[in-house]
């Protein structure tokens, strides 16, 4: 039996006063909807159909290729935005109802809800759960048999009803022929004018059909984005999730509160975590390393041992027991070796260094190939940029380049190569010698007096 999700993303999120649609606003380091569209990926689901609408372009170039998606140009309501998945489901099987905006269901609550669907023989299920303030939400109005009599929204319930606090989530579970069958037999005749889906539920019923009420008794899952307050608490909620698992597999994060892991992070055992640190994308850490406080890591992958001191590194390696810091800058497209150390205010672009090597601080290196054992001194500047091109610098094995040296590249220092403190390289060096690129010292002898700025 074929399962589909639909998820409902056309919406234009008001709320949140932002150019950019709602859905594509991140948690965790990653668009909304693709949150959604990953956990039902992860649920059984075979196929995902997503509901656009408000900058819908924006919305589609964000979703992967094998994701379909239908427009809804106006949005008319939850019934509405179905109808127009309407040729995408199936006469037989499951479809699941997702909501773009809504990234904490868990994809245990979901097989839960999909095997109690199917258990039950219900024609759709719906997710409920109770709120101590259930303003906004649909109420959950069960009959004498505590089954479902009606789901009604609060704008159009009474005194009463708005008292419930069980509530609809807004994700079910449906039987495509069931769902088919209702669709097309909506009406909008509601204060808002608008299609509900919960209306379908009504129609199954009266067509003599079962419906079934699964509750969660964690209500934040059913917590959507609206606005920017809730995007905030949204994100707290997913990072203490995303803290919490990497707690329980061996790695110590000394405060969770103050410690930013994107969920598709890996860390391995007995790694340290302090606080500010944030690990972005799809950054691997490896086991027993030091990483922060206050650094930031994205896209990279590190290696084990390796102590990583409030620094900033993108889309780099560094392999395993070096240490990088404090201050460090590694841009795009580093890679640092094993027992390398990368010292406070050194910044690699481009960058290859190999194992054993150093550059202990105030050092540019860019666009460069760096061997093994080199000692790199302070104030070097690999200089790259004519203003127009980039060219390469590359220092081979045991080399030692002086404090305040400059390499204008293209240039090659040869293994053993030494390059005196201060000069300026223009040329090759060979292997073994020694590079002096600097004016002779002169003393001139008593001219400050002669200047008359002798200070007694």
């Amino acid at each position: 039996m074929k399962l589909k999700a639909i998820i409902l993303a056309a919406g234009e999120g008001k709320r949140m006063k932002s150019r950019l649609p709602k859905v594509l606003h991140k948690v965790c380091g990653q668009p909304i909807l693709e949150h959604v569209v990953e956990l039902a990926e992860a649920s059984y689901v075979e196929e995902c159909i997503v509901v656009v609408g408000h900058g819908a372009e924006e919305v589609k170039k964000s979703l992967p290729t094998h994701v379909k998606t239908v427009l809804q140009s106006e949005q008319l309501g939850t019934g509405h935005a179905m109808m127009m998945a309407y040729d995408n489901i199936d006469d037989n099987g499951l479809v699941l109802v997702l909501y773009g905006d809504g990234p904490l269901i868990t994809e245990e609550t979901l097989k839960s809800l999909m095997d109690y669907h199917t258990k039950g023989d219900y024609s759709a299920t719906v997710l409920t759960t109770d709120l101590t303030n259930p303003q906004g939400y649909g109420r959950i109005i069960r009959d004498e048999n505590l089954q479902l009599k009606k789901i009604v929204e609060e704008k159009d319930a009474t005194t009463e009803e708005k008292a419930v606090k069980e509530i609809n989530s807004g994700i079910y579970c449906f039987s495509s022929k069931a769902l088919k069958k209702s669709l097309p037999l909506i009406k909008n005749e509601n204060a808002q004018k608008e299609y509900y889906l919960t209306d379908a539920l009504t129609l199954i019923k009266e067509d003599g059909l079962k419906v079934g009420l699964y509750k969660t008794l964690d209500y934040k899952e059913i917590m959507a984005v609206n606005d920017r307050l809730q995007l905030a608490e949204v994100e707290e909620i997913m990072r203490s999730r995303i803290n919490s698992r990497h707690m329980k597999e061996g790695v110590t994060i000394i405060n969770p509160k103050a410690t930013y892991i994107d969920k598709k992070v890996k860390i391995g055992q007995d790694t340290i975590i302090y606080p500010g640190t944030m690990l972005k994308g799809k950054t691997v850490i490896g086991e027993d390393c030091i990483i922060g406080p206050n650094s930031v890591i994205e896209d990279c992958q590190i290696g084990n041992g390796v102590e990583i001191q409030n620094s900033n590194l993108v889309e780099s390696s560094v392999d395993d027991f070096s240490t990088v810091g404090p201050f460090a800058y590694l841009r795009p497209n580093s890679s640092v070796g094993k027992h390398v150390k990368i010292g406070d205010f050194v910044e690699l672009k481009n960058a290859k260094i190999g194992d054993h090597s150093k550059a202990s601080h105030l050092a540019y290196i860019g666009d460069a190939e760096v061997g093994q054992h080199v000692n790199i001194g302070c104030g070097v500047v690999f200089v790259n940029y004519d203003g127009k091109n980039k060219f390469k610098t590359i220092v081979e094995d045991y080399a030692f380049i002086g404090s305040n040296s400059n390499l204008i590249a293209p240039v090659l220092v040869k293994k053993n190569g030494f390059i005196a403190s201060g000069s300026t390289i223009t040329k090759e060096v060979p292997e073994g010698a020694l590079a002096v690129a600097r004016s002779r010292q002169e003393n001139k002898e008593n001219w400050v007096t002669r200047k008359g700025m002798l200070k007694e």
